[in-house]
């Protein structure tokens, strides 16, 4: 059988082609490398600033101080601050849960406990300063 001289030249183009198409990708996938190389650094190249930003706390309803108030209550994470709550007056804690947990006005929470709003506002001041105080003496020096 005689080889078409055409059939040669058709089959050089397409080893051409081929030969072209290959080294593009080389370059293409030898590119992509060398970008992703420069974006990625090892954990062993990041400041230990870095790597602390890299870690996740999972929280536990037993990791938290539970204190309520007509049925609503005040999760505190911290041991100081659930300490310092725990040395106020039951009334003192639900006047501050109900202000700061729903964000309740004076008058509402006065009618609420029987009190008038302004009892409610003297006592929520003294309240904030007396635990204001209390954690300022329980807080560990230079903290």
């Amino acid at each position: 059988m005689e080889t078409n001289p055409y059939d040669y030249y058709e089959q050089c183009r397409f080893d051409a082609f081929c030969k072209a198409v290959l080294r593009n990708e080389a370059r293409a996938y030898l590119r992509n490398m060398k970008r992703q190389r420069n974006r990625e650094l090892t954990f062993s190249d990041l400041s230990q600033e870095e790597l602390d930003k890299l870690y996740a706390v999972d929280r536990y309803p037993s990791d938290s101080f539970v204190f309520s108030a007509h049925g609503y209550e005040l999760h505190i994470d911290n041991e100081l601050v659930a300490e310092a709550f725990a040395k106020l007056s039951k009334t003192e804690q639900s006047i501050l849960i109900l202000h700061c947990v729903l964000d309740m006005a004076d008058g509402e929470i006065g009618s609420l406990m029987g009190m008038s709003r302004s009892a409610v506002q003297r006592h929520r001041a003294k309240t904030l300063k007396a635990l204001r105080v209390t954690l300022m003496a329980l807080m560990p020096e230079g903290g």
